[in-house]
Order: C-alpha cells, then sequence, then structure tokens
C-alpha cells in the first residue's frame, strides 16, 4: 500500500522522493504518533493505548500484506513468535514509560539499549567515549533529588531499550529465514496476543468508545504502517549507516514533538542529556566497523 505508493511517485514524472528526507519523515511520524498516543493516556490508559496502536496495525498489515501462513517451518513459527512477542511487549512497557515521565527521556533512554548492544564486546578505547557519553546522559536524566521525573518511568524507559535490543537481534535472525514484510505482519499478531491480555485486565473494554478507533487508526498509520514504508524505501537508497546515524536523532524530534504536542518543558540539564545520548547513539554508528544496529521500532 504505502510502499508501493511510494514507487509509483518515483516512476511518475521523474519524480524521486530524497532518502534522507524520507528518513526524517518517518521519524517525525513516529514521534507524532507517540504524542498522539500519549494524550490518549489520560481517557484509556497506556496500556490499552498500547493494544490500540498493535491490534490495529496488525489489522492495516494483514490487509496490505496479505501473509501466507501455510508455508512456515517449524523454526520460522518459533522465530517469528518470539519476534513477536519481543515487539509487543517493547511497545508497552514503552507507552507506561512515557505516561510516567516526558516522551523525550523515554526516547533517549529507550536508544541505550541499542547503544549498548552495538558496543557489546568492543574492547577499543574510542568506544569508552560512547560508553561515557551515554552514561553521563543517563546520570543527567536520574532522579538523584527532587527534580520530579519518575524512577518507575526511567526504569520502564531502560527496560523498554532491553526489549529494543532483542527485537534488533531476533528481526536479524528472522530476515535471514523469510521475507521482511510477512515477519512484520505475523509478528504484529503475536505482539497482539501480548497486550490485549493485559489492555483487557486494564479495562479496554470498559474505557473504549468508537471515536477512540480513529485515533487508534491515525496512531497505526503514524506509528507503523507509514513510517515502515518510508524506512524500505530510505534503506534502498542509502547505506545502513547513513539510516542509523539519522535514526540517532529520534530523541531530538521527540523533545520537539513533546514540546509542540503535548507541552512536556525539558530542563536543562535534560536537554544535555538528549543531547549526550544521539551523540553516543551517531558516534556508535559513525565509528562502528559495521553499521551499528539500531533499528526502527516496528
Amino acid at each position: 500500500m504505502f510502499a508501493g505508493e511510494l514507487e509509483s511517485m518515483e516512476n511518475k514524472k521523474g519524480f524521486e522522493i530524497p532518502a534522507v528526507p524520507a528518513v526524517l519523515l518517518s521519524i517525525i511520524s513516529v514521534q507524532a504518533g507517540a504524542a498522539i498516543a500519549k494524550g490518549i493516556f489520560p481517557v484509556l490508559g497506556a496500556m490499552s493505548t498500547s493494544a490500540l496502536r498493535i491490534v490495529l496495525s496488525a489489522f492495516i498489515l494483514l490487509l496490505v500484506n496479505r501473509p501466507s501462513l501455510r508455508d512456515l517451518t517449524g523454526t520460522q513459527w518459533k522465530t517469528v513468535a518470539l519476534y513477536g512477542l519481543t515487539l509487543g511487549a517493547m511497545n508497552l512497557i514503552f507507552y507506561m514509560a512515557i505516561a510516567r515521565i516526558p516522551l523525550a527521556l523515554g526516547v533517549a533512554l529507550e536508544f541505550i539499549g541499542p547503544l549498548v548492544l552495538a558496543l557489546a564486546g568492543s574492547k577499543r578505547m574510542k568506544d569508552f567515549l560512547w560508553v561515557i557519553l551515554a552514561v553521563a546522559g543517563i546520570a543527567l536524566i536520574a532522579p538523584w533529588g527532587h527534580n520530579g521525573l519518575d524512577l518507575i518511568g526511567v526504569l520502564l524507559a531502560l527496560l523498554a531499550g532491553v526489549f529494543w535490543a532483542a527485537y534488533i537481534l531476533l528481526g536479524g535472525r528472522i530476515s535471514k529465514m523469510m521475507d521482511g514484510r510477512k515477519a512484520v505482519t505475523i509478528g504484529m499478531i503475536f505482539a497482539s496476543l501480548v497486550v490485549l491480555p493485559v489492555a483487557i485486565g486494564d479495562g479496554l473494554i470498559i474505557h473504549l468508545k468508537p471515536w477512540m478507533l480513529l485515533s487508534g487508526f491515525a496512531l497505526a498509520l503514524l506509528s507503523s504502517a507509514i513510517p515502515f514504508s518510508l524506512e524500505m524505501y530510505a534503506l534502498r537508497k542509502i547505506p545502513s549507516k547513513t539510516f542509523s546515524i539519522l535514526m540517532s536523532l529520534e530523541p531530538a524530534v521527540a523533545a520537539i514533538s513533546g514540546l509542540i504536542f503535548l507541552h512536556e518543558y525539558l530542563s536543562f540539564y535534560e536537554w544535555i542529556a538528549v543531547a549526550l545520548i544521539i551523540i553516543a547513539s551517531a558516534g556508535v554508528t559513525l565509528t562502528a566497523k559495521q553499521a551499528a544496529p539500531v533499528a526502527p521500532e516496528a
């Protein structure tokens, strides 16, 4: 659907979407979706909002991709199931985190997971610089005193980063076994199995109103369908290292999105923390022997 539209736009009258703006639009779309999600939290709650996003995203992907399930092997089923369950847990925990702390700080802290994964096993001295910068960023965000930050929210964001790192590893494994679109679509179905029971227990059925479905579809499009298509398009045009560097800008875009849509104002030290984590993430990508495994959040 969206990927096909991008290709048709590329073919019409020589028009072509530049790859770098496509990635930036993808990042803006994701963070705008996160802002919409957080705006629904007071009515629906973080858990139910997460379920709304994932279930409707799965529905959209099923309609667009229509994956065949008959030819999957046992190994493929096990891997894609684990991939989807990890994806569901990651999104659920992240939404629970940004319900407690500003969006920008949640995104920045979640980035620690892929950053640590990229540095795992490295013994080069220059890589320790990125570790120091990331740790400094966490130290500035951490609620040492009475700075108003929620400790549980900070810990949840870091835990979401752990699941993001696991999602990247599983995504790399499943991409060697089956088509990417098929994997994401089936993965979203398994992700729905994680979030739906939790959301129903949290009162999804009681609190869900018809108008929320419109917000849910907008959330699913902005957070999943549109950015996924833009990123797949961009990755055909630019090196993965360039893509990863651009993805490192997500915490900054999240800060701007939080400011515009949610009126979340960061302190001076929190802005510095976000900047340090962005520099650490971009630095890992620039100095890595291979592109750092920073991947979009499905």
